[in-house]
């Protein structure tokens, strides 16, 4: 069974795992307020689903999702996810994390922050432009015609194949837009940010981003 480690269980967090738990995987759920606060969700959730803190859930992990705001990813543990898929759903909000310079000036990503933090960690960004309720409400079968595509976008081929195949199963096509450096296409203010298209509409998008 595969276990989806959980580093932020709010908006995001809580609808990745509402997913991952339909769709037969074990989930281990953290945040920065301790593991009781998530008795609830996890109540909700059933027996495939348990608190931890967030060291425990990146060791628990086989894929890893950091879902946190995104002034917090210097506290991201880094050794136990080394070697591991760890999927990004940051945005770079200035007004609510502060100005960083990289960001501001183009010359990095969001995700490539977060990979640079993360040494020896494949991380791949996803699920960072949909709004969270959509995650559940716009889930459809394979081969649905009004199917949602997200975009994915990552260093490493097997990372970005594994992230591909989990998204696909809880109910969304995949766009592979290329490398964290070209993950900008898809961040905030971009054409394909937060709207619902399917895959051809949704690379049209990726292509039409400036930035």
């Amino acid at each position: 069974m595969t276990t989806i480690g959980l580093i932020g269980a709010g908006h995001i967090g809580s609808q990745i795992a509402r997913q991952a738990v339909a769709h037969g995987y074990d989930v281990v759920l953290s945040n920065s307020r301790g593991p009781e606060t998530l008795a609830g969700l996890v109540a909700e959730l059933g027996e495939h689903a348990r608190a931890a803190t967030p060291a425990e859930a990146a060791e628990a992990a086989d894929i890893a999702v950091v879902t946190i705001p995104f002034h917090a990813i210097d506290t991201v543990p880094v050794e136990p996810l080394r070697g591991k898929t760890v999927i990004d759903t940051n945005n770079y909000y200035w007004e609510r994390d502060g100005h960083r310079q990289e960001l501001d000036d183009h010359s990095e990503t969001v995700s490539g922050l977060l990979q640079r933090h993360l040494a020896g960690a494949h991380v791949v960004k996803a699920f960072n432009h949909i709004p969270a309720a959509e995650i559940t409400s716009d889930a459809r079968d394979a081969g649905a015609p009004d199917r949602r595509a997200l975009a994915v976008y990552g260093d490493d081929a097997d990372a970005k194949k594994t992230v591909t195949d989990f998204i696909e199963t809880i109910g969304f096509d995949v766009v592979d837009g290329g490398g964290l450096e070209e993950s900008w296409r898809i961040e905030r203010d971009t054409p394909g940010y937060g709207k619902r298209l399917n895959a051809d509409e949704l690379r049209a998008a990726l292509n039409a981003a400036t930035r």
